[in-house]
């Protein structure tokens, strides 16, 4: 699509995605590429800024990612953040070195608020620092327009050249002005009109999808989760009857999902979808059994997801493409530019490489989570559907810890049904990132009804977590907690102890397998 951009150049930064993030809540468009995108290609591609990521390399050693000087002569405004900041100084003629003292962690700034990208800012400012070198001393032009104690060049700027470094992290949100030294980049320095709007992106994605597919066929795997749902909404509002979805229940969703699923996208739904339900739930249970290895089951799951959408599409005649939920997060981390293969890894947990489709078709390839959100709503998509909780590609089978069995998926699904009406019923369901009910692989000993019993342990898990990449434990109200606790252990069969899971993101991760 022909629109205005700001483009991100990875240097191998943890947050490299958020910066794209929080550019686009400005309203601009933005995409991540790695830092030796030829020039060409960024000429190309006419962006309104270039931000440089930071990154875990010193600037000045021999092997660390630089790209060329040259960028600087197209007239074009960049941002360097961290490393970033560094490598515009180490390139311009400036000096990197170790910093006396390192810094880490939430910082009070001193920043000079005439500055175009501190307009607006208070004059001291918390942010996230994270770094062990500094900019020692700037390039020709530049001034010091932010500092700390112990790093006197937090933040530069070449106001003419339009060139500004930055210490600190603006995208994370312990940085807490962040958000306005972004948005003050992206339209006081780049001159940006903010014309990223969702309305637009659906109407052109609807267009684009039609011309490409033409008189062809796709398949859609339907999972019900709000990516799958969102790309079959928008592919049957491109293509009518010449798409089928395919919803595989493989045994291992959520309570009642897959009737909850048909509900909505089966024959008797509002989309009136060409929808195909296949439950193949023991075809599933028969490969997992014995197995207990968490990237043994991913795989075996994501196997046997393809065979029976190949299966499937065999049934319907010919089709042409492959149709998949695929997000820019899945892209980005799957190395840039090389979705199709990761999503399907991302997606079902280890999708073989030879899919039997002559394409995939990606519609939402370019979009965050919550673009997708504002995407389902602009379609029409139902708010609960829009707002349903992440799910994993490989469901309950990286939620049961160890062997995967009918018995066991049924445990796990009843706690989960409690576990979420009681955070529904106490108004919270919108506060947290994630929340649900995992099964340990745990039995003890415990006494109910003056009888010894010897069953499992349920885990449950919530965090709060705006990005996913990082998340804290919630602290669910106590009386919330023995509410579930309660409903577990006296109506769930099997289950005599319920755990809560304090961990945040690092060191665990937010599933549990």
């Amino acid at each position: 699509m022909e629109k205005e951009m700001i483009i991100v150049l990875d240097f191998g930064g943890q947050y490299n995605q958020l910066i794209a993030r929080r550019v686009r809540e400005c309203n601009v468009y933005c995409e991540v590429h790695p830092y030796t995108l030829p020039l060409e290609k960024i000429k190309e591609m006419n962006p309104k800024g270039i931000i440089f990521t930071g990154g875990p390399n010193s600037v000045y050693k021999e092997e660390s990612p630089r790209c060329s000087k040259e960028i600087f002569d197209l007239g074009i405004p960049v941002l360097g953040i961290c490393y970033g900041a560094q490598l515009m100084s180490y390139l311009l003629g400036g000096e990197v070195a170790t910093a006396p003292v390192s810094e880490y962690g939430k910082t009070e700034v001193e920043v000079d608020t005439t500055s175009k990208l501190y307009e607006g800012v208070s004059p001291k400012t918390i942010c996230w620092m994270s770094h062990t070198d500094y900019i020692s001393k700037m390039p020709e032009g530049f001034r010091v327009t932010a500092h700390t104690p112990v790093c006197p060049i937090a933040g530069m700027e070449n106001e003419e050249k339009g060139w500004y470094g930055i210490q600190a992290h603006p995208e994370v949100l312990h940085t807490q002005e962040g958000s306005k030294m972004l948005h003050n980049f992206v339209y006081s320095v780049c001159h940006c009109a903010g014309d990223w709007k969702m309305d637009a992106f659906v109407e052109k994605s609807i267009e684009e999808i039609r011309k490409k597919v033409g008189n062809g066929r796709a398949l859609l795997a339907l999972s019900g989760g709000v990516d799958s749902s969102v790309a079959g909404v928008l592919m049957a509002k491109a293509i009518g009857d010449q798409l089928t979805c395919v919803f595989v229940d493989h045994g291992l969703l959520r309570k009642n999902e897959g009737d909850e699923v048909e509900a909505v996208f089966g024959p008797n739904g509002p989309y009136k979808l060409n929808f195909v339900r296949v439950n193949a739930q023991q075809r599933f249970y028969d490969k997992l059994a014995g197995v207990t290895d968490p990237e043994r089951k991913r795989k075996i799951i994501g196997e046997e997801f393809i065979r029976v959408f190949e299966e499937e599409a065999k049934k319907i005649g010919k089709v042409d493409y492959f149709v998949q939920g695929t997000i820019y997060p899945d892209v980005i981390e799957s190395g840039l530019g090389k979705s199709a293969v990761i999503k399907s890894h991302h997606n079902v947990g280890g999708l073989p490489e030879h899919v039997d489709f002559k394409e995939i078709i990606e519609p939402l390839r370019m979009l965050f989570k919550d673009e997708v959100r504002r995407a389902g709503l602009e379609l029409g998509i139902p708010e609960n559907l829009v707002y349903r909780q992440p799910f994993p590609g490989p469901g309950l089978g990286v939620r049961i810890i160890g062997e995967v069995t009918a018995e066991k998926v049924r445990i796990v699904q009843d706690a989960d049904a409690i576990y979420r009406e009681e955070i529904a019923k106490a108004g919270i369901d919108r506060t947290l990132g994630q929340y649900f009910a995992a099964l340990t692989n745990m039995r003890s000993v415990g006494c109910m009804g003056d009888v010894r019993t010897y069953d499992y342990a349920i885990a449950l898990r919530a965090v709060l977590t705006s990005d996913f990449m990082t998340a804290e434990s919630a602290e669910l109200p106590w009386e919330v907690l023995g509410k579930v606790t309660s409903r577990i252990v006296n109506e769930v069969k099997g289950v005599n102890r319920v755990l809560y899971d304090c961990t945040g993101k690092p060191p665990a991760t937010i599933e549990f397998e």
